[in-house]
């Protein structure tokens, strides 16, 4: 099995899990979503196993992932609109732009030559704890707020660390085949200055 059809099987699974939770069934789309993470945690080491780690499997794996987190909080905010009738389903769509607003840090910071690893909430973390709130279904909502609450500290502290390197002058390599990075907005289109 390579490591493509793995993480197929994971994106499978994570509909699975993401109907089930949205059907009201949700200690059946607990035990899924923690059957969704084995597939994502497999597949990088089955590339490498079997010799065939590519910029196109780590690219396919990335968008699988971003997929399953918009599959699992969508299929919280379904089950939070069929249950209630306030505005609560926002809450883990909010979670959703959250974590794919950290996820694109770090992707434009790497991009970009800079770290921005790291953080209170990142996607293992969210899916414990959203795990053991489809458990106790009772308290799922002060559970999505405890999650919601380090997320965002997560991306804050990822702009400040990014922003922290940038001011310290860090050398950002240039990766071949591509041009060097702009400093700001104008900088191609105003060239060097005229006395």
């Amino acid at each position: 099995i390579g490591a493509d059809v793995v993480t197929r099987i994971g994106s499978v699974m994570a509909w699975a899990a993401a109907a089930g939770i949205g059907l009201g069934y949700l200690r059946l789309g607990s035990r899924l979503l923690v059957l969704t993470g084995i597939p994502d945690a497999l597949d990088g080491a089955v590339a490498k196993a079997s010799g065939t780690s590519s910029s196109r499997g780590a690219y396919f794996d990335s968008v699988a992932d971003r997929l399953t987190d918009a599959l699992l909080f969508g299929g919280v905010a379904w089950h939070l609109a069929t249950v209630r009738t306030d505005h609560m389903m926002m809450l883990p769509v909010a979670i959703m732009a959250t974590a794919m607003f950290i996820s694109y840090q770090r992707a434009k910071a790497e991009s970009l030559g800079y770290d921005a690893k790291g953080g209170l909430m990142e996607r293992a973390e969210r899916f414990l704890v959203l795990a053991f709130g489809l458990v106790f279904s009772e308290i799922l909502i002060p559970v999505l707020w405890v999650m919601r609450a380090p997320s965002v500290v997560t991306a804050g502290r990822r702009f400040v660390k990014v922003g922290g390197q940038a001011a310290a002058g860090r050398n950002v390599p240039v990766l071949p085949g591509r041009d060097p990075p702009r400093r700001g907005r104008g900088a191609a289109r105003r060239g060097p200055r005229r006395r």
